[in-house]
């Protein structure tokens, strides 16, 4: 699908009853006029504070984007139920029920946003059962729209997302990203993560400074694989739905099924790769998301 969205998202198949189609078109439509803002912002002047640590930043964009984004979506499904990075900072509940959920990161990569750094995105994940359906993912600077409906594929603007098929260690290029905690023990761990990769001969480690668009990658089959302690499930809810119907693997980092308020992932093309992973890497205790 394009960015102007001409094209049907994940090409859903035709007629039939389709009780998302009209959420996933807004959803399309509010993230790509979102980077269109972020963009924008980029290259201007911003107001920025902290959060839960010094490298926990957020700015008055975030706020924005993620404002219009919610504000449009109540007005458009007055049901729905919300979950929403900066209104869960502020002090909203996150909690996930059997209700449609929209689970939205108005700007992914705000470090990056803030230092004019162009790896930034708009993440807007939904689910309904508990059940993720589909994710819209928008690399606001290059203007690439990652979509993903449950059934119906992944893709990057008109072009269908295919994992890589690696399962050796030694073939592989990993993902991650350092997380908002900072003190001394979990830098420790943090490191030693990365060192316990790159002794069982990885290719690489890399650390992008947005989590949403190193899941992108790992959907497109530009990496083998991701791993992280402290994101949050907006950081993991749209591409998650983007990586499975890419052919992928989503789990938690104890090897089992993935627990979407955990704050820890394992995500690889290959099962096999994701269970070395998980067994390879030591924990970095993180409170869940539904426990704040």
């Amino acid at each position: 699908m394009k960015p102007g969205g001409e094209q049907e998202v994940g090409q859903a198949a035709a007629g039939g009853d389709d009780p998302w189609k009209e959420c996933v078109e807004v959803a399309v439509q509010l993230a790509l006029r979102a980077g269109q803002i972020i963009r924008k912002a980029l290259t201007e002047e911003k107001q920025v504070s902290t959060k839960t640590s010094a490298a926990d930043l957020v700015t008055e964009t975030d706020h924005f984007v993620e404002n219009l984004i919610v504000s449009a979506l109540k007005e458009k499904f007055p049901s729905h139920r919300f979950i929403a990075e900066e209104a869960t900072a502020a002090g909203s509940k996150c909690i996930l029920n059997d209700s449609p959920t929209w689970i939205i990161d108005p700007v992914d990569g705000t470090c990056n946003f803030v230092h004019r750094f162009p790896t930034v995105a708009v993440s807007i994940g939904f689910a309904v059962n508990q059940e993720l359906e589909f994710g819209v993912i928008y690399h606001c600077t290059e203007e690439r729209l990652y979509t993903g409906r449950r059934g119906q594929g992944a893709y990057c603007n008109d072009k269908r997302l295919q994992v890589s098929k690696v399962t050796d260690i030694s073939k592989a290029l990993i993902l991650t990203e350092i997380g908002p905690k900072r003190d001394p023990e979990t830098l420790k761990l943090f490191l030693s993560n990365m060192e316990r990769l790159l002794k069982a001969q990885a290719h690489g480690v890399r650390v992008i400074g947005s989590s949403t668009l190193a899941l992108c990658h790992l959907a497109s089959g530009a990496a083998d694989a991701y791993y992280q302690f402290g994101l949050h499930c907006w950081d993991l809810a749209a591409a998650t739905v983007i990586i499975r119907e890419a052919g992928g693997v989503v789990i938690d980092t104890s090897g089992g099924p993935l627990d979407l308020m955990s704050c820890r992932v394992v995500a690889a093309g290959t099962q096999e790769m994701a269970t070395f992973i998980a067994q390879e890497i030591q924990t970095i205790h993180y409170r869940r998301d539904d426990e704040n």
